[in-house]
């Protein structure tokens, strides 16, 4: 079945009041009996991924689930929050062009399909210090913006913040800290992160996109700039340069300036956990960056500070620049920048000033560990009241925020649900048929989809259910129970025995299946000794006669490893009379047939091997010559083969009179044949009766020939 041409519509978001059709389809089985009783049915998705288009249902409040059906219908969706849907019982993906099964996908700049081709990164750092506290805004994202990340480069007290179009907040808005998460907006989910100090980072943004409204993004300051670095990819042609973010003044931070009235001091807070950002904010007014020209001639004016600017801050700790001007030298009046030495102006670093109190504000700690780790817990954080002075924070009794909403201290937590204890069996039948005995049942720990798991999941939960307990089967009544005597004597001729079973049986256990299905009786103790039947007696087939028969030993070892052999036995005559058997001469057995003490054996298949011929004489008498033979692989039957191991293969070569040759002759070296030409021509030299014959010629032809390689 193909479902390439099956088409899901773009998702939209259900209506709140809309049923889910999975759960439509759980509680279709209420009104059907299960396991003799009738259950309110809810969705199970905490399944393996091959299970997650069969329909299994858990019933409301119990902790097991069933499969009720092997397919769920189609257009389910595979999981909840996912865009998988279920068609035939497979989980099919829409691509991004709404169609299932055509694996269409956006590349990294958000394109439905696309090859990356119009992706352009769009990245920097912001490193300037960034001017007055409170929120500045540094960059502005278009709509279309995929693969989102903003970060600070160290950790602060500044606060990442962001906003959508009209100044609508995000995050971070209107004065109040919004914990770490998710947060949706402009069309896609922007993870908020806040690592603590401990961990070296700073706060960071990111969003997968693609955005479908621009996004600002601010930051809060409250110290020094430690520096923000972004990156995003939007699919466009290269934009105007004015258009483009950060702003004008920013290679670094933009020079724009927001002003953001606070809420007055008496008014509530937002319902979200407030953080330290609680002063009311007049950012002073940032100076232009100087003109790079310098006039000609002398300055005919001097810096000049006449004042400061605002307080950044309206209450506690704040700061303010210096405000230098050019002043004439004669005149005394206000000139041009330009009439003075821009080197020789006086720098202008921020400088401390101090406001009113701010007003107080609660300040929550990070929530304590869950009390559990499974099942209902309890978080727990601290909160103190703070206030901001000119000299910095500090804590301030509670009661000065007795005006504000207090949050909580304490919430609820689960980090995931914990076992239960459950019976896997009935229980046994008692261990006795009389009297009181004992009974067991299976009683496991058993997780959330149904697996059993180590007992310490189910230590905080209800206790243990019992796994054993005594039994009473009532008073026991015993008696002597035998069998038959055994069919067969023991002895073939002679004097031999008969057996029977006698067992000490109570009333309970005498109308059973018998001792063979319910074990040993009772014991024999219970019984009256004297009473106790016999379980043995003499039988007899008559007086026994001397037979012979050959008696053979074991076959011995094959006599070949490998291929054909043979192997032997022992054969012996022995006499037989009741029990008693002798070793007697093989003549008393010559009436019967001798068996075989000789038989052909196959032992385990041969393997090829290297075969070689003796080695030749060495090609030299002296200063170096060789030896070659042969080598063969042949197989078990001595045919040619191809696969004996190539490692072992036996060399072919080896060197051999190494000694050196004597220079030149000496008297003694003589030819004693007149056929030594003859000898040197046809290169017999190489032979030691040649060699010893045509000393000399052999001699001067050893000289003149260089050592043969080995």
């Amino acid at each position: 079945m193909s479902f390439d041409s099956s088409v899901s519509p773009p998702p939209q978001p259900c209506p709140p009041e809309h049923p889910d059709p999975r759960a439509l389809q759980c509680s279709a089985f209420d009104s059907q009996e299960f396991m003799g009783q009738l259950y309110q049915w809810e969705p199970f998705t905490e399944v393996q991924g091959s299970q997650r288009c069969e329909l299994n249902c858990r019933p409301r409040g119990f902790r097991f689930y069933v499969r009720h059906t092997e397919k769920v219908q189609d257009g389910t969706l595979c999981q909840p929050g996912a865009l998988d849907i279920c068609v035939a019982g497979r989980c099919l993906s829409p691509g991004c062009d709404g169609i299932l099964g055509s694996g269409r996908r956006p590349d990294g700049c958000g394109v439905c399909g696309g090859d990356d081709s119009t992706c352009r990164l769009i990245s920097g750092n912001l490193t300037d210090w960034g001017g007055p506290l409170g929120y500045q805004k540094i960059l502005s994202i278009p709509a279309g913006a995929s693969q989102l990340q903003i970060a600070q480069l160290r950790p602060s007290s500044n606060y990442l913040a962001l906003r959508g179009p009209g100044g609508q907040s995000i995050i971070n808005g209107n004065w109040a800290v919004d914990p770490p998460g998710s947060y949706t907006a402009s069309g896609t989910v922007f993870l908020y992160n806040r690592p603590s100090r401990e961990e070296g980072k700073g706060e960071s943004l990111s969003a997968k996109g693609p955005t479908t409204q621009p996004v600002d993004v601010y930051v809060i300051f409250q110290e020094e700039n430690p520096g923000i670095f972004y990156q995003y990819v939007i699919s466009s042609p290269p934009p105007d340069l004015e258009s483009t973010t950060p702003e004008p003044h920013l290679p670094h931070l933009q020079q724009e300036i927001l002003r953001v009235e606070p809420p007055p001091a008496l008014a509530p807070r937002p319902a979200r956990t407030p953080g330290t950002l609680q002063r009311q904010v007049r950012i002073p007014q940032m100076r232009a960056p100087p003109h790079p020209r310098t006039p000609l001639g002398s300055p005919t004016g001097y810096w000049k500070r006449v004042g400061h600017s605002e307080c950044s801050a309206s209450c506690g700790k704040g700061v303010w620049r210096p405000i230098f001007l050019c002043i004439s030298r004669e005149s005394g009046e206000e000139l041009d920048e330009h009439s003075c030495a821009m080197g020789a102006r006086p720098p202008d670093p921020l400088e401390p000033c101090h406001g009113p109190p701010c007003p107080p504000y609660w300040e929550a700690g990070e929530w304590t560990s869950c009390s559990r780790s499974c099942g209902p817990g309890t978080q727990h954080r601290q909160l103190r009241c703070r206030q901001e002075f000119g000299g910095g924070g500090s804590s301030v009794p509670p009661e000065r925020c007795g005006h504000l909403p207090r949050p909580n201290v304490t919430q609820p937590c689960q980090l995931r649900l914990c076992g239960h204890w459950e019976v896997r069996s009935p229980w046994s039948q008692c261990s006795v048929r009389c009297g009181r005995g004992q009974r067991s049942r299976q009683v496991r720990c058993v997780g959330n989809n149904g697996d059993e798991v180590s007992e310490r999941e189910c230590a905080s939960g209800p206790p243990r259910p019992s796994s054993r307990e005594a039994c009473d089967m009532g008073p026991c009544t015993t008696a002597w129970f035998h069998s038959d005597w055994s069919s067969k004597c023991s002895a073939e001729c002679g004097t031999g025995i008969q057996r029977r079973s006698v067992v000490c049986l109570g009333s309970g256990e005498a109308h059973g299946a018998g001792q063979e299905e319910s074990g040993a009786g009772t014991s024999e103790q219970s019984c009256a000794p004297g009473s106790r039947p016999p379980d043995m007696r003499a039988c007899s087939l008559g007086p026994c006669e001397m037979t012979w028969c050959w008696y053979t030993g074991p076959w011995a070892e094959c006599s070949s490893e490998c291929g054909s052999g043979t192997q032997r036995r022992d054969i012996i005559c022995v006499s037989k009379l009741g029990t008693e058997f002798n070793v007697t001469s093989p003549s008393n057995c010559s009436h019967l047939p001798r068996p075989p003490a000789l038989q052909p054996c196959q032992g385990q298949d041969c393997q090829d091997r290297w075969f070689s011929t003796p080695w030749s004489p060495c090609s030299r008498s002296c200063q170096g010559g060789v030896q070659t033979r042969e080598v063969q692989c042949l197989t078990a039957n001595q045919t040619l083969s191809v696969r004996c191991p190539p490692h072992l293969r036996p060399s072919r070569k080896r060197p051999c009179n190494s000694q050196p040759c004597s220079q030149r002759p000496d008297d003694q070296c003589k030819d004693s044949s007149p056929h030594c030409p003859l000898v040197v021509q046809a290169r017999l030299c190489v032979y030691p009766y040649y060699t010893a014959t045509c000393c000399r010629s052999c001699a001067h032809v050893l000289e003149r020939s260089p050592p043969e390689p080995a």
